[in-house]
């Protein structure tokens, strides 16, 4: 009895290995030097790069769970050097996107979900049973706490830091920490940006922006404008206020509020 299936038009990298009872599908390309373990199932679709590693019983590249789906040829994409850990399963995409996408040194861990068209960015951590529904953004650097609950079509901001058995139901801005229910603004990520060198200089000018934006009785547009007018131009200025602005769900409230 054969131990696994690996269709013969799928492409396999140098030096991977793929352990026992594994089943990898036509139209599927993995890079160099990765792991494959037990019982995973590689679905048509998936772009998997160089040394990644999928523990027993993952499953990748599933079709999508929506009902809209028609389908449509998309692709699921893991980037070089992430792991995914067991059970965890990530759907491709629909049309919207055509994709859903993993970054490069991410770290999802067991049991979590990732749906169709959602976009992981470089070097997040998704803690275990984190289940995240179609649509979802999460820029790099993310940290989304164990046992989460990720709505449909949020957005979650580069270093923000999530707890653990949180609703998130509206975006999450970049540089911030998040918990409590409803999910809050708790300040900011200042050790974790501490650890990735941001400097003395711009943490003080983050914590200023979340100052005028969460502590000082304003409205949105109200504290933007004050932001605009008074605050040096920066990188995470701009990053901060362009997530703003582009929020289509809304932005998660202060504790205060």
């Amino acid at each position: 009895m054969s131990k696994n299936y690996i269709h013969p038009e799928s492409i396999i990298g140098k030096n991977t290995k793929v352990e026992p009872f594994s089943y990898i599908d036509t139209d599927v390309e993995i890079g160099n030097n990765c792991w494959i373990g037990n019982n995973v199932t590689i679905y048509s679709g998936a772009r998997i790069g160089d040394n990644v590693r999928i523990f027993p019983g993952a499953v990748i590249s599933s079709i999508p769970q929506d009902l809209k789906f028609g389908g449509e040829k998309t692709t699921v994409t893991i980037g070089n050097n992430s792991t995914i850990r067991e059970y965890v399963t990530i759907s491709r995409g629909t049309e919207d996107k055509m994709t859903t996408s993993i970054g490069e040194n991410c770290l999802i861990m067991a049991y979590s979900h990732i749906a169709h068209d959602c976009i992981i960015g470089n070097n997040c951590v998704i803690v275990n049973s984190v289940q995240i529904a179609g649509h979802v953004c999460v820029d790099e650097y993310a940290i989304i706490g164990g046992g989460t609950l990720v709505h449909q079509f949020v957005k979650i901001g580069q270093h923000a830091m999530i707890a653990g058995g949180s609703l998130i139901r509206k975006d999450v801005p970049p540089f911030c920490k998040a918990g409590k229910e409803p999910l809050s603004y708790g300040g900011v990520n200042s050790i974790g940006l501490k650890r990735r060198d941001f400097s003395s200089d711009q943490i003080n000018q983050i914590q200023n922006i979340y100052r005028i934006l969460y502590l000082e009785g304003r409205n949105n547009t109200q504290a933007i404008e004050k932001i605009e007018k008074d605050l040096e131009d920066t990188n995470e200025k701009k990053i901060v206020l362009n997530f703003f602005r582009s929020s289509e769900r809304g932005i998660i409230k202060g504790l205060l509020d």
